[in-house]
């Protein structure tokens, strides 16, 4: 089992509420409730900061090569794809 660390979360008397009564609906206690919402987020937040970094990468790539594809491409590709065709993405030229 993995260790677990103790956090204390301040929330206010209306949110701490409405977490109670989730809880009882569901079943569930508050704390599993927000270790599930705090797991979820940090997931999200994790694959949004991946996807940041890999779109700061692509830019300088870009400006470093000037190699890209033109909007009409790339959406003549998308609508390919969307009508269920499996083509290559378009080639990327300067």
């Amino acid at each position: 089992m993995a260790a677990v660390h103790p956090v204390a979360v301040k929330l206010d008397a209306e949110v701490h509420a409405r977490m109670r009564e989730l809880a009882k609906a569901q079943n569930r206690t508050p704390h599993y409730l927000m270790r599930e919402a705090i797991a979820q987020y940090v997931e999200r937040e994790e694959k949004r900061e991946a996807f940041r970094q890999e779109a700061l990468t692509a830019w300088a790539t870009y400006q470093t090569t000037g190699l890209h594809v033109t909007h009409a491409e790339a959406d003549a590709w998308l609508a390919q794809l969307e009508a269920g065709q499996d083509v290559e993405p378009p080639e990327c030229h300067s």
